[in-house]
């Protein structure tokens, strides 16, 4: 993020809290992680050009997605930092993400698929179902719970 101009209006935390409807905790989490960059007053307060909100915006949609944290930072920290990002270089970052999200409704859509299969024969069998535990070394001792 570049340096505001002399004349720009810059947020404090509160108010880039209250715009965006994150706790302020969780924008000075953000900040620690280089999600986010502030600068600091005469008075020592962060303060956010408001091109952060859009930033903010964008951090929260991933994390709804499932996206993981470090994979945010990444994508962000390919936005130019000397001007507010532009609709292409959102654009750019969207489709970083797009082939992972179709992968994942893919999984998703299987696995609710095969979830009604399960839910309708009820079996749950370890050799069959395909929701298994594939790693389930216990399962060939027999039924039952055991000590590991």
């Amino acid at each position: 993020m570049k340096t505001p101009s002399p004349g720009e209006r810059l947020l404090s935390v509160g108010q880039l809290a209250a715009r965006s409807g994150v706790a302020v905790t969780a924008l000075h989490f953000y900040e620690t992680k280089g999600l986010i960059h502030s600068t600091r007053n005469a008075g020592n307060q962060r303060r956010y050009p408001r091109a952060v909100l859009r930033r903010v915006a964008v951090i929260k949609m991933a994390q709804r997605l499932g996206i993981p944290l470090a994979d945010i930072a990444q994508a962000l920290a390919a936005l130019p930092r000397d001007h507010t990002p532009s609709a292409e270089d959102w654009q750019r970052l969207s489709l970083r993400w797009r082939e992972e999200l179709d992968k994942r409704i893919e999984e998703l859509t299987l696995l609710r698929d095969q979830l009604d299969g399960c839910i309708g024969c009820g079996c749950l069998s370890l050799k069959e179902c395909p929701l298994r535990n594939h790693h389930d070394r216990l399962g060939e001792t027999g039924p039952g719970p055991h000590m590991g």
